[in-house]
């Protein structure tokens, strides 16, 4: 692992330009819903502020869940922070190896097998031919699609597909996993033994991102949270604590009791919401 795996913003923004002045009253119009800001650059280019002011300091260790509405800016972090969105202004700098997880389409070809396709996503990952090849079988036994994975993946639904690039994205050793709840469409037997991958593919990285809707599944692989609002950090703190901000008291008293049901499993005290 990389000696001290961090990672640092200091008043980090991202600007989209819109060359096309005919589709600012859209932009603006979409924008007033969804988040963000329109403004002008120092070009008189018209822009979006997607993210404004982004200042944080994360280390090994930590994990931080993303909360707030669709087009808050979540995604747009988590990409920020995986270095394919360079700042605007401010800076970010990421010391360690990064896994983005954000679509778990990316990174694989419909017209090649499950076990190609298996081989190509972990590439995409980071990972070698190698190492992916050595994982093989245990991928394979843990998405249970037998011989489907001899097929090309055209041939498989959508919740196959999820399941293939989930076997992959949870047998990695991530530095930093940046997580971007993208995964439904299979069944929740399924699900729930994805989740339970997913909780060790957490405690095997450095640092987590995790943006999602489901505050019971930010509780159980989080400890603190950031409401992200129009493009900018609103609140950060304990997950039930922002929680209650962002979505009201019987959201955070749903995740109080996930917290508590989580720390009698482990014999801990109850101090994770604080």
């Amino acid at each position: 692992m990389t000696e001290h795996v961090s990672i640092e913003t200091r008043g980090a923004c991202v600007d989209f330009p819109i060359f096309d002045a005919k589709t600012r009253s859209l932009k603006k119009a979409f924008l007033g819903k969804a988040g963000g800001s329109i403004g002008r650059n120092n070009s008189d280019v018209v822009v979006v502020e997607a993210l404004r002011d982004i200042t944080m300091s994360l280390k090994e260790g930590d994990r931080i869940g993303l909360v707030g509405h669709n087009g808050a800016g979540k995604s747009t972090l988590l990409r920020l922070l995986a270095g394919i969105y360079e700042p605007t202004r401010g800076s970010a700098r990421i010391r360690g190896r990064v896994a983005p997880v954000f679509d778990l389409g990316v990174g694989m070809d419909p017209e090649i097998s499950g076990y190609e396709n298996i081989i190509i996503r972990g590439l995409f990952l980071g990972q070698t031919r190698k190492q992916m090849l050595a994982k093989m079988d245990e991928i394979a036994e843990f998405t249970e699609l037998g011989e489907y994975l001899n097929m090309p993946l055209r041939t498989y639904s959508t919740g196959m597909r999820v399941r293939v690039a989930m076997g992959v994205v949870t047998s990695i050793d991530p530095e930093i996993l940046l997580l971007d709840e993208g995964i439904g469409a299979v069944d929740a037997e399924f699900m729930k033994k994805a989740r339970v991958r997913l909780q060790k593919l957490v405690e095997r990285s450095g640092i987590l991102v995790f943006a999602s809707h489901s505050n019971e599944f930010l509780a159980q692989l989080c400890d603190r949270a950031l409401w992200i609002d129009h493009g900018r950090i609103r609140m950060e703190g304990g997950i039930e604590e922002v929680v209650r901000a962002y979505e009201g008291d019987d959201a955070a008293d749903h995740v109080h009791h996930v917290i508590a049901e989580l720390e009698r499993e482990q014999g801990l005290p109850q101090e994770r919401s604080a």
